[in-house]
C-alpha cells in the first residue's frame, strides 16, 4: 500500500477526517477497531479521559456541537451532490470538510 503524501508531516490529519466520518457513522469495523484501541495512547497524548473522539475534539478544541454541525454539512452537502448528479462518499466529503474548515 502506497502511503498518501497528504498525510506528510501531518499525523492528526488522518484522525480529523475519521473523526468527520465517524460523525457521519460511515466509520468501518476496522477503521472502528484500530481507533478504539488508539485510544489510551490519544488520551493520554492530549491529557485527556474518554475516547479516541475526546482526544480528537481536544487536540482540535473542537466545540462539543462538532460533530452536530459535520452531520449538518454533509447533509447539505448530499443534496447538492444528488441535485448534481453527483454521488458524495463520506471519505471524500471527510478530505473536503477538512481541507475546508481545518487550519492546515
Amino acid at each position: 500500500m502506497s502511503k498518501n503524501p497528504r498525510y506528510d508531516g501531518k499525523p492528526l490529519l488522518r484522525l480529523i477526517e475519521l473523526y468527520v466520518i465517524d460523525a457521519v457513522g460511515a466509520l468501518t469495523p476496522e477503521q472502528e477497531r484500530n481507533l478504539d484501541a488508539m485510544s489510551p495512547k490519544l488520551c493520554q497524548l492530549y491529557g485527556t479521559t474518554g475516547d479516541w473522539r475526546a482526544a480528537i475534539a481536544k487536540a482540535m478544541a473542537f466545540p462539543e456541537t462538532m460533530p452536530e454541525s459535520i452531520r449538518e454539512m454533509w447533509s447539505k452537502n448530499q443534496q447538492i451532490a444528488k441535485q448534481n448528479g453527483a454521488e458524495l462518499t463520506a471519505e471524500a466529503f471527510a478530505v473536503m470538510f477538512v481541507d475546508a474548515n481545518i487550519p492546515q
